[in-house]
This record gives structure tokens, C-alpha cells and sequence, in this order.
């Protein structure tokens, strides 16, 4: 039973939670805004942070904000709130992703409705991308299993890579990343989504120092987002010879499976943060349609491809930039 509407300092933490969430460019392209007359919290797509060149469609930008929804519900389950979300309720207003009731229920009664979700609360701050190499020790299978259970939980299927399929998917990531530095608006795209922290800092994008070092043998399959551009004293490491690559995918491909595919990444993402195995994304042939039709597993693979994730032990990557709160939640009477 709800009892009463949510003050101002746990909208705070709820939404701070929320955009702790990976996006596509660290871009943020999501806005909050809360009604204490009907205790709803709507999620609504921020076009202006759209990617007309590299994310047409916007399915990269439902991926991110289904990321930050999934962050939300932990941090309601956290708190002890109670929930109702519903996706795309207005099929005439496609920018409205998801409402989300919300209210606190007594005190009596504050025990998480959803145990397995509230756990996974103290990996929302410590996620991060990592650009950096990691080592070759292998992910234990348990482990794996509760990545895909994770995955299964949203709707969504995860599948580390078999060998055959790594080296054609290696092969696609490569082709994508240089058809991406002989595309002159692309590169232009993703240059305007890095910060120079020497003259700016940043509240959103890529900064500088999480780029990561370059591959010695470039063969990384993390995006380089220094594009075409020389950094001085940039350093050129090798990564690991044989990435662990996971597929996740839906078995549709519209607004609400994007969505969907956004919460199972953030709940793989924080179970992989609880167990120590450090993360980033390979997402530049999802970027290319001729590419992203042939991502799925021959033999084994069904649906569509939704996020490539590298996954394994290694630096955890620094923290990148968030908007303040005030820039992205609105609360209304």
C-alpha cells in the first residue's frame, strides 16, 4: 500500500542512481520528471542527445536510457519503494519511454519487494567502463551463468562468443571501427562527444583520460575515441589476445525490446561489478547494418543483436562525468 508521496532528497538519490547508468558516448540522452499529485516519475528521451549519424534509429539511445530505468528499480528496490513501471504508454508520444509509480510504503512494510534487485544496489556507483587491457584468466562457467540469468531475468538472451563466431565478430569490429575513421560526419559526431579536460570540465561525453591506451597491436576491439586524432604521450599497450565477448540480444527489435535489451546490460553490467569482472562495450558494428545482421551466431544464435560486451579482470576503469540531478529531473506539484 502506498502511503504518501516521496520527498525531495530520495527523488535525488532515486534519479543520481538512475544516470549512473552507461549510455552510448556517456551522452545522457534521458529526462526525469516527477508528479507528487499521481506519485509518477515518467522517463522521457532526450533527443537533442540523439546520434543522427551513428544511432539513426535511436535504438543505442533506448539502450542507455533502458540502462538508467534498471537503475532506478534497484535503487527503488534499495529503498524499500514500491513500484510500478510500465514502457511506451503512449503509443502517439514515442519519446515517453516509461512512467514509473512509485510511493513508500510503512515502515513496517520496508522490506525490499525484490530482494535480488535491491542487491544489486552497491554496484550502481562502482560500475564504470573500462578502456583498459585486461588478463587472459578466464571467467568462471558459474559466473557466466549468472550473467545470463541476469540477462534472462529482462527478457533478454546473453551468450559469451564460441571460438569460431569471436574471430568473425573480431573481424566485424574491426571493419566497423575503420569504416568509422573514413566517415568524415561519423568521426565528426563522435569528436563532439570528447572533452579536453585540460580546457573544460565535463558533465557529459567521453573525457580524455578514459580513453584508455592504445592498442600496440590494434586489434583492440574497444572503440578508440581519439578517432584519427594524436594524443601526446598516449601510451601503447597490448590488450589481450583473445577478448571475452559476449552477444546480448532480444527476440524482437522495436522501442520496448531496446528498452528491455538496456536493463538486461545493466543487470549483467552490476552482477559482473559484485563479482570483481571489469567491463566495456564493443558496439561500432551494431553501428552498421550490414554488419549487425551477420553479428548473430550461425549456429547457436537467434534474435537480434543488441550490445557487444567485453567482459574480464582487469582495471576498473576511472569514473566518467554525470549531468547534476537539477539538469535532468523536473519535480511538479
Amino acid at each position: 500500500m502506498l502511503t504518501k508521496t516521496l520527498d525531495d532528497t530520495t527523488l535525488t538519490d532515486l534519479v543520481a542512481d538512475a544516470t549512473s547508468a552507461p549510455s552510448m558516448h556517456n551522452a545522457q540522452p534521458w529526462q526525469f520528471r516527477y508528479e507528487r499529485s499521481s506519485r509518477t516519475l515518467t522517463l522521457r528521451a532526450d533527443l537533442d542527445r540523439a546520434m543522427p549519424e551513428a544511432d539513426p534509429s535511436t535504438r543505442g539511445l533506448h539502450v542507455g536510457c533502458g540502462a538508467a530505468l534498471l537503475n532506478l528499480r534497484v535503487s527503488a528496490a534499495h529503498l524499500g519503494l514500491d513500484l510500478v513501471t510500465t514502457l511506451l504508454p503512449e503509443p502517439s508520444d514515442p519519446s515517453l519511454l516509461a512512467v514509473v509509480r512509485l510511493g513508500i510504503r510503512p515502515d513496517s512494510a520496508r522490506k525490499p519487494a525484490d530482494e535480488a534487485l535491491a542487491a544489486l544496489h552497491p554496484a550502481i556507483r562502482d560500475r564504470h567502463t573500462s578502456r583498459y587491457p585486461f588478463d587472459e584468466r578466464a571467467i568462471p562457467e558459474d559466473i557466466r551463468v549468472r550473467f545470463a540469468e541476469a540477462a534472462r531475468i529482462e527478457g533478454a538472451d546473453f551468450a559469451f562468443l564460441t571460438p569460431t563466431h569471436l574471430e568473425t565478430v573480431l573481424e566485424l569490429i574491426r571493419d566497423a571501427e575503420g569504416y568509422d575513421r573514413r566517415d568524415p560526419a561519423r568521426e565528426a559526431e563522435q569528436r563532439s562527444w570528447t572533452r579536453d579536460t585540460k580546457t573544460e570540465v565535463p558533465a557529459d561525453g567521453i573525457p580524455d583520460y578514459a580513453f584508455g591506451p592504445r592498442d600496440a597491436s590494434e586489434r583492440a576491439t574497444v572503440r578508440d575515441f581519439a578517432g584519427t586524432a594524436v594524443f601526446a604521450g598516449r601510451v601503447r599497450v597490448l590488450f589481450e589476445n583473445r577478448p571475452q565477448l559476449a552477444l546480448l540480444s532480444t527476440a524482437g527489435d522495436r522501442a520496448e525490446d531496446w528498452l528491455r535489451a538496456g536493463q538486461a546490460l545493466e543487470r549483467v553490467l552490476l552482477t559482473a561489478t559484485l563479482h570483481h569482472v571489469s567491463s566495456s562495450f564493443a558496439t561500432q558494428p551494431l553501428e552498421w547494418p550490414d554488419l549487425r545482421w551477420i553479428l548473430r551466431d550461425p549456429v547457436f544464435g537467434t534474435g537480434h543483436a543488441q550490445m557487444i560486451i567485453r567482459l574480464g579482470y582487469g582495471p576498473a576503469g576511472p569514473h566518467t562525468p554525470r549531468r547534476p540531478v537539477n539538469q535532468v529531473l523536473t519535480i511538479e506539484p
